[in-house]
């Protein structure tokens, strides 16, 4: 039963398959692979990064043509042509804050887009992790599915010859195999899991079609390091989570994005070169003039207003998230730490004890086994092998919830007096 537990098993991952085994480090390496997560992230990168190029060619200098084609009537009664060519070159001077609060309102968003692009790859990094230990998982599920599966199989066919000799009863028998067909159901869906996760972690390192057959365990020695206390991490947190400062350089964006429109009410003042040619000869027109252009506004209706009040009020929207992303990081911040403790403190030691109690059963189970009075030695096994996997996910959720603890302080969780670095 196990050999064909194990050819199903390869026949579950039949899709194209990574010919080396993968480790833990070379899985988290595709953090920074083309991820659909990370091309919008870098798309929005660029955008802002246009935009800031954008904000600053308002003071580059600028060269066109300007003409005209026309005819004019003189007073001696005849029409004669009056058409103008001129290249005009012209450098804004002075804009009185509309370029200086438009390039930092841009920088802001850039530095908003590259805390996100962080984030994401933090986030990428929590899920890749989190699917390579469900890979580790469901595979120590369908080995353990796999050993019950055999020896409910054992006892109903056994229960089968017995029933013919008249020695067990017929709810007997068909309790056994309902028994055995319950457990062959479990494993069928262990067996399940074992593609799905694994096609779940191609898609996290964003090589889908490519399946791991067969993945390391990871020694996880950052389970034991110490972390700091929970006024530590939050302070730390609100100074580096990378979701607080795109938020923070946002609101830092709308502000200077209405002192651009607010300086739109203000004077322009430009240096101005023309060159021109004339068809019709006059003493006011020269073929090279310089000189200052200036713009004062004097009225502009409600276009200033309303687009300060738009700015205004998407600030206030972006304050109020920041208010509430704060509220939720301390309580993940918190959440994520108690789970550290709980695991460390509690988790850890019952799953061992369950260990020791099952590895205690294993040896009796073996022991009546080599003296031909039982025959649960299968199912002792099978039960070992749950509380390892118990061990293993006390360990994944533990690791897991460290590396939630360093993103959400933005990579960096602060130092432990004491610890060794």
């Amino acid at each position: 039963m196990r050999a064909i537990g194990w050819v199903l098993m390869a026949w579950a991952l039949s899709a194209p398959v990574l010919a080396d085994k993968l480790t833990l480090e070379e899985a988290l390496a595709s953090v920074s692979a083309a991820h659909p997560d990370r091309r919008i992230a870098e798309s929005e990168l660029a955008v802002a990064r246009a935009d800031r190029d954008q904000a600053g060619s308002r003071q580059d200098f600028n060269l066109f043509l300007d003409g005209s084609l026309r005819t004019g009537h003189r007073p001696d009664g005849d029409w004669k042509p009056d058409n103008i060519a001129r290249i005009v070159a012209r450098k804004p001077l002075l804009d009185f804050g509309r370029s200086s609060h438009a390039m930092a309102a841009a920088d802001q968003e850039i530095a908003a887009r590259q805390a996100t692009l962080f984030n994401v790859d933090n986030l990428r990094r929590l899920d890749i992790m989190a699917r390579y230990f469900d890979v580790l998982l469901a595979d120590m599920q369908y080995g353990a599915d796999n050993e019950l599966m055999a020896v409910t199989y054992v006892a109903w066919d056994n229960a089968k010859k017995r029933f013919e000799v008249g020695q067990i009863s017929q709810p007997e028998l068909l309790r056994l195999e309902a028994t055995y067909q319950d457990v062959r159901e479990r494993r069928y869906a262990s067996q399940q899991r074992m593609s799905s996760t694994r096609q779940k972690l191609a898609h996290a390192m964003n090589t889908p079609g490519k399946l791991s057959s067969e993945l390391v365990d990871p020694a996880l020695k950052d389970n034991a390091r110490p972390i700091s206390d929970y006024e530590s991490l939050l302070a730390a947190a609100m100074l580096q989570n990378p979701r607080i400062l795109a938020l923070q350089a946002q609101v830092e964006a709308t502000n200077a994005r209405v002192a651009s429109v607010r300086a739109e009410n203000k004077p322009t003042l430009d240096a101005e070169v023309i060159g021109g040619g004339y068809s019709r000869e006059s003493t006011t027109r020269d073929d090279l003039s310089a000189g200052l252009v200036f713009n004062i506004p004097l009225y502009q209706g409600a276009r200033v207003d309303a687009r300060v009040a738009r700015e205004l009020a998407q600030k206030e929207r972006l304050a109020a998230e920041l208010e509430k992303l704060k509220r939720d990081l301390a309580e993940s911040l918190y959440t994520s730490l108690q789970e550290v403790q709980w695991l460390r403190d509690s988790g850890r030691a019952a799953a061992d004890k369950q260990i020791e109690f099952r590895d205690w059963l294993l040896e009796r189970a073996r022991a009546e086994y080599e003296l031909e009075l039982k025959t649960n030695l299968g199912a002792s096994m099978a039960e070992t092998q749950l509380a390892l996997l118990r061990r293993k996910q006390v360990e994944y959720r533990l690791a897991l919830a460290l590396a939630r603890l360093d993103a959400l302080s933005g990579g960096s969780m602060p130092f432990v007096e004491g610890a060794k670095k």
